[in-house]
């Protein structure tokens, strides 16, 4: 067995290394999970959600640690700070949601009969984890996971391998009992022997197309539960009532934060021909504006790719719609820094149709296409014209047109003057190649629960 080493995009050094678990470890990880379970459930819910609590306090006593670790690891400029914001807002919704919730429904009680419907938790959750936001996307299913009483093995990203460690040690230094919550090292040979062995209750994937296929063959026959976010193509379209500045703000931002790799980042355009053209010279300016750097510079607002074969990707896809007739607007003369590996320039493209893969395939780097439209129902068609569905941005000053357009279109959610968030209260989930499932809100504690009814009569 090798070990499996994270190379980090800041320099390409080997940053960390670990030896995945043997089968027979992982497989004892598993086991202790299960048996710790039935104790854990059984404790009071206001203890198991002041634990959790207490885990996220302590992760944030670690955040000088974790900022530097995640700039090393996937190259996230250290000015934007951790994923503070998102884990603390979604940890204290859904702790405060936790007992109304998990409540029993009542249905009847009285002399002769008490019926009522309860959530009972699955048992073990796995978590497989992506690296993009490696803690936001563990606390979704983590923190609700927890406090519904199961137990919890994690199996971080190889390029976030350290993100399992911090997270282990501030939710046992907490108090959480250690086989409680277990951070594990797999390589995919494992992990899907493990499903395939019914280790688990209920897995929840955060990755690639290739990889929930993986993960659904693995659990083929075993009737586990999954929940899979896969791939995305996220659209935005810009209307002719839009305000113009706050559309190129927010949709560009969408667009190239973290490199652009963001589960729901903006990565086509459609705008309305009556506003493109100011659209297209307004969001060169503001991409122009952007520092491509090393992400321990202060003044970096843009750092390297994870890895340079995700860089490779977006390369290829740009090379190739520029041969076909794209129009590439961004000088990669102004981003010195590009390298050719990890480090890449951002770019706009215009000319841009669906025959090319950079306006139908998943990119998830610092590069949009923007194409002109006439009118709603050219839009529409376009954002559907996708094998993906996660979220589509709508830009309008009319409630009532945005959820009538969204109402047409096939995503998870639809935003209106903004992208590229979770609100906590509402269902992250999508549709088509972008998976099933659903996390966060109250629909967040019925992914890690099952119903369990109680028909009760006096005799």
């Amino acid at each position: 067995m090798k070990p499996i080493q994270l190379i980090s995009p800041v320099d390409g050094s080997i940053y960390a290394e670990r030896m995945p678990l043997a089968m027979d470890a992982a497989k004892a990880a598993a086991a202790r999970a299960r048996a710790a379970q039935p104790a854990w459930a059984a404790r009071p819910l206001d203890e198991r959600i002041a634990l959790v609590k207490a885990g996220v306090a302590k992760l944030n006593e670690m955040s000088a640690v974790v900022v530097e670790e995640l700039a090393w690891q996937m190259g996230r400029p250290t000015r934007f700070g951790g994923e503070y914001g998102g884990v603390n807002a979604r940890t204290d919704y859904m702790a405060g949601i936790a007992a109304e919730t998990l409540a029993p429904k009542m249905v009847e009680d009285s002399g002769a009969f008490r019926r009522y419907l309860a959530r009972e938790a699955l048992g073990v959750v796995f978590i497989v984890a992506p690296w993009n936001y490696p803690y936001l996307t563990t606390i979704n299913t983590l923190v609700p996971a927890l406090i519904a009483g199961n137990t919890v093995v994690l199996k971080a990203a190889s390029q976030t391998m350290l993100v399992g460690e911090r997270l282990a040690e501030a939710f046992h230094a907490a108090g959480i009992p250690a086989d409680v919550f277990q951070n594990v090292v797999l390589d995919h040979a494992t992990t899907e022997a493990l499903i395939g062995a019914r280790a688990f209750n209920f897995v929840n994937f955060t990755g690639s197309v290739g990889g929930g296929i993986a993960i659904e063959k693995a659990a083929a026959g075993t009737f586990t539960p999954l929940g899979l976010e896969l791939g995305g193509k996220d659209p935005g379209y810009v209307r002719a009532d839009a305000n113009l500045d706050a559309a190129v703000d927010t949709l560009m931002d969408g667009a190239m934060f973290n490199a652009g790799q963001c589960c729901c980042g903006i990565e086509r355009i459609y705008v309305h021909e009556s506003l493109y053209d100011a659209f297209v010279e307004k969001s060169v300016a503001w991409v122009n504006a952007l520092k491509l750097g090393n992400p321990f510079d202060a003044s970096s607002t843009l750092g390297p790719m994870a890895n340079k074969r995700f860089a490779a990707v977006v390369r290829g896809q740009v090379a190739e719609a520029i041969a076909a007739g794209a129009k590439p607007l961004i000088d990669p003369a102004n981003f010195p820094a590009d390298d050719g590996g990890a480090y890449l320039a951002p770019q706009i493209l215009v000319n841009v149709d669906h025959s090319m893969r950079v306006m139908t395939e998943e990119s998830f780097g610092p590069v949009v296409g923007i194409m002109k439209v006439k009118d709603d129902e050219e839009a529409i068609r376009l954002m559907n014209d996708s094998p993906y569905g996660l979220t589509a941005s709508i830009w309008t000053n009319d409630y009532d047109t945005a959820a009538a357009i969204g109402a047409r279109i096939e995503t998870g959610t639809v935003f209106m003057n903004r992208a590229d968030y979770l609100d906590p209260a509402l269902c992250w989930t999508g549709c088509k190649d972008t998976g099933r499932g659903g996390s966060l809100s109250y629909l967040g504690f019925h992914s890690v629960t099952r119903p369990k009814s109680y028909h009760l009569k006096k005799v």
